[in-house]
């Protein structure tokens, strides 16, 4: 034993990805209707109607929107509809549901778009922790477009990674 340190992790052939370089630009924002609904519970379509003409929608220019309702009420889907007409051409994309939702809504098409070739036959590690919210279904998406090419998925850090899957 020479006593010398050698990181084996660098000399090995182990690629990572990591969903987090891939975050999307901008602020999210949620925008509950809750607050115009009649006690909270009953939207009212003349009372509905006449706050989204009343909205500024302005404050939304090229923001992540989540349409939702923090209460237990129905809301039909032209609602939601009529408001996302309006933040047509402002939010730079609109869903309904939480941030969560938003979040999957946004890396859905930048996982379907990478360029994955550069991981053909090679192990991959998935990188776990994050500084931004990259939802769970990201992964999801990802695995799906990498079991197909990798030889082997881990997910985590390369000095403890959990395997998930090894081709045979």
């Amino acid at each position: 034993m020479s006593g010398e340190i050698v990181n084996r992790v660098s000399k090995s052939a182990l690629v990572t990805i990591d969903l987090e370089d891939y975050y999307p630009k901008g602020e999210r924002v949620c925008f509950d209707i809750k607050d115009w609904l009649y006690e909270g519970l009953v939207l009212r379509e003349k009372e509905f109607r006449a706050f989204v003409i009343a909205q500024d929608w302005s404050i939304y220019k090229n923001q992540f929107v989540a349409l939702h309702c923090t209460t237990d009420a129905i809301i039909p889907g032209w609602a939601y509809m009529l408001v996302r007409l309006k933040l047509s051409g402002i939010a730079k994309q609109v869903v309904v549901g939480d941030l969560e939702a938003l979040e999957t809504s946004l890396y859905q098409p930048i996982i379907n778009d990478l360029e994955l070739s550069f991981y053909k036959d090679k192990p991959v590690i998935i990188k776990g922790c994050s500084n931004k919210p990259v939802p769970q279904n990201a992964y999801l998406f990802l695995i799906d477009r990498l079991q197909p090419i990798a030889k082997s998925i881990m997910y985590g850090e390369a000095c403890s990674s959990v395997p998930l899957y090894k081709r045979t």
